[in-house]
């Protein structure tokens, strides 16, 4: 990885962030979750079953969005793309997907709390503006 440095030579604090930064994505994609999700999505995409749900999923949902675009979108389109993702979310492949998703989602709302704690800033007593003496 290549580190940025100032004029005399020493890394600079935000390339020395960045290369944490791609070291955190290389330790996420280490993860449990993070190699079943990728193996999950990889059963999903050699699934033809699914594929073909997917692909009926997506023209469903075209059509609907530019019906409601164009303020013809009727209760009857909203319920046939809801009935087409029940039905792909039914199968046992994609449902061990979205489950691996959600728990990949879940590990990095937790990466994220745990970067974002350090950072917090009451700015509450800074409210009548942005410099006092």
């Amino acid at each position: 990885m290549s580190v940025e440095t100032d004029v005399d030579g020493e890394p600079t604090e935000l390339s020395r962030v960045e290369e944490l930064a791609g070291e955190l994505g290389e330790a996420i994609a280490q993860t449990p979750e993070y190699q079943r999700f990728e193996e999950t999505k990889e059963a999903v995409e050699q699934d033809d079953e699914a594929q073909e749900k997917v692909q009926e999923f997506e023209q469903l949902r075209q059509e609907f969005m530019l019906a409601r675009q164009t303020g013809e979108a009727t209760q009857e389109d909203v319920q046939k793309v809801r009935e087409a993702q029940q039905e792909l979310h039914s199968l046992p492949v994609m449902d061990e997907y979205l489950q691996a998703q959600e728990d990949l989602e879940a590990k990095l709302e937790n990466v994220n709390e745990v970067i974002s704690e350090p950072l917090a800033v009451d700015f509450s007593d800074q409210s009548s503006g942005c410099c006092e003496d």
